[in-house]
């Protein structure tokens, strides 16, 4: 029978007392988290948000009915007690518990609610079906794992607030009901019952409303956003998701970045106790292409790529010169020390795993501690040009080498991945390591084969290098953007562009991106309006918190960041949602469903 509070008021929480409350008369109030009856004496462990204390009810020492009470509790009961700190014997010590020397001697206690068995358990030491836990989300999230997360969460998003507050910035809502502009990922979309036929759509993210606050004059905004994409749900990827959302007037790349490195480094110091080197480093695409074969590249560990057009153009192999002489390149990395690791299967598996990037296959060279040569290309050099390779990437025994060759960037990119695959597979990757640039400078267009026109790399408001503006019309290809993604061990954790800020250059971009003059303005015509009365230069910058709360935590899904995450088709468990409704909301709706 469920009890009420009445006159009992909460005084601290479990796992707040210590050794220096022992003789405090407190009044604890949470769940049971275990019961240990050993005849006259019971042993509750209590547990609220803050962890466990251990309970004592001693049938020598309380009511006979409050320890009849007692003797019904059972796990998930909500309780209040009411009693003193003691100190637990020495031989009683648990020090596997934050409280584990002391204890509370029950004097009182109520049972204010009863909670039937579980379908799963609350503890952190059982492993649980990721599809049960996600339908009781309400009962997974009483683990000590998620109430440290949301915890952690908490103290993330107000490091940052108070960080963007004290450098001057004001935080403005910006509409979810907004409209749809289809470039990039896919809309929700929202239909409306007034407007016959029109459909709202629910923010990627508040881009263009952010843009016209800098034209309105707010100087500096910042938003903690939910934003929303109807794209298939991976690990990394939520239908909905929060970011940290930044514009500001009269900036330079510079100035963004310094703001952005200032939150980060107030979320590590508060977070983990990590106290950031500012300011971080930054590359180049194009360095971080030709080095690490992504625009993401992880600095924990070494493996630079090498590039050997030169070398390889007259090399005897035809692979590599074929490669060279159509315009592509040979790249090649050296694996330190690993070649009696990895066997000739090994090295095959390794090879299909690159072909999975579209490149043809992967030359492979490894010199045992002796001295013997194992390779897949080495008996097709011009002796001189394996003594050349040798020196050019200091190849010693125990090295392994590994070239593709292929077009540049294609090249590029699959031996990117196939070095962090080696990082992982040699254990060359320190977890606890932090490791942040900046990258800068991507191309501002990008070629889309399907449509046979140019897409913006980054969004169609990116500005262009100004020294690069002679490019737009004849070689579009080659321009490169203000635009900055932030890294954090090889995980991009957000991005930014200094923005176009003048109506002509916008009309020449959505040109570029193969608008007509109707479409931009039909489209965007409200933004190009604005523009016209007074623009100032501006750029932004916006990074995903459930991402950082992932690297954060060493979470392996953003699943486990999120309160109330969806699982992979977009749907909740716990709510059964999407779910139908009845035909008079769709008619309403001015919708019909097709029964086809």
């Amino acid at each position: 029978m469920a009890e009420f509070l009445g006159d009992w008021r909460r005084n601290c929480r479990c796992a707040e007392l210590g050794e220096g409350d022992v003789g405090r008369e407190v009044t604890l109030m949470g769940w049971v988290s275990r019961v240990r009856n050993m005849g006259g004496i019971l042993f509750v462990w209590l547990r609220d948000r803050s962890g466990l204390i251990q309970v004592v009810f001693d049938h020598r020492h309380l009511p006979e009915d409050a320890y009849r009470v007692a003797e019904t509790l059972r796990p998930e009961f909500v309780m209040a007690v009411r009693g003193e700190v003691k100190r637990r014997d020495e031989q009683a010590v648990n020090a596997g518990m934050a409280t584990g020397r002391i204890e509370v001697v029950a004097k009182e206690v109520k049972i204010l609610n009863e909670a039937a068995t579980p379908p799963i358990y609350t503890d952190d030491g059982v492993s649980e079906n990721e599809a049960v836990r996600l339908k009781y989300r309400y009962l997974d999230l009483r683990r000590p794992s998620m109430q440290r997360m949301l915890l952690t969460r908490s103290t993330v998003v107000n490091a940052i607030r108070r960080h963007m507050l004290d450098e001057g910035f004001v935080e403005v809502e910006t509409p979810i009901l907004t409209k749809s502009t289809p470039e990039g990922a896919r809309d929700f979309l929202v239909p409306s019952r007034i407007h016959t036929g029109k459909f709202y759509a629910l923010p990627q993210s508040p881009q263009i409303y952010k843009q016209l606050l800098m034209l309105a004059g707010t100087d500096r905004y910042f938003q903690i956003a939910k934003c929303f994409r109807d794209e298939d749900s991976r690990a990394d990827r939520q239908p909905e998701f929060t970011q940290l959302d930044l514009e500001m007037s009269f900036v330079e790349p510079r100035d963004v970045q310094d703001t952005v490195e200032g939150a980060f480094k107030a979320v590590f110091g508060q977070a983990k106790g990590i106290s950031l080197t500012l300011p971080l480093p930054r590359m180049t695409w194009k360095d971080a292409m030709e080095n690490y074969g992504s625009d993401k590249p992880d600095l924990r560990f070494g493996m630079k790529i090498s590039l050997h057009e030169g070398w390889a153009a007259d090399c005897g192999f035809s692979v590599f010169e074929n490669a060279v002489a159509l315009g592509g390149t040979v790249c090649a990395i050296k694996a330190e020390g690993a070649a009696e690791g990895l066997s000739r299967k090994e090295m095959d598996a390794l090879s299909e795993f690159v072909k999975t990037y579209h490149v043809k296959g992967l030359a492979w060279l490894a010199v045992s501690a002796d001295g013997t040569v194992r390779s897949s290309f080495a008996k097709f050099l011009k002796p001189e040009k394996m003594e050349q390779l040798t020196a050019a990437m200091g190849i010693s025994p125990g090295d392994a080498v590994f070239m593709i060759a292929d077009r540049k960037l294609v090249a590029l990119t699959a031996m990117g991945q196939l070095r962090v695959r080696l990082g992982r597979q040699l254990n060359l990757i320190d977890p606890d390591r932090y490791e942040l640039l900046w990258v800068t400078e991507f191309p501002l267009l990008e070629w889309n084969e399907e449509a046979q026109r140019y897409a913006a790399a980054h969004h169609p408001f990116t500005m262009p290098m100004e020294e690069d503006f002679h490019l737009l019309d004849e070689h579009p290809e080659q321009v490169r953007a203000k635009s900055y993604d932030l890294v954090l061990n090889g995980i991009e954790m957000g991005s930014g562009s200094i923005r176009i800020h003048a109506s002509d250059l916008q009309e020449r971009m959505f040109s570029l991106l193969g608008f007509t003059h109707e479409e931009a303005w039909e489209r965007f015509g409200f933004l190009l309006e604005a523009f016209r009365y007074g623009t100032p230069p501006h750029g932004g910058f916006a990074f995903g918190i459930d991402r950082l709360m992932m690297m954060l935590t060493g979470a392996e899904s953003l699943r486990d960041v999120i309160a109330f995450p969806k699982v992979q088709n977009a749907s909740c468990l716990m709510m059964d949602t999407p779910s139908a409704v009845g035909e008079e909301q769709l008619r309403l709706l001015h919708l019909r469903q097709d029964k086809g």
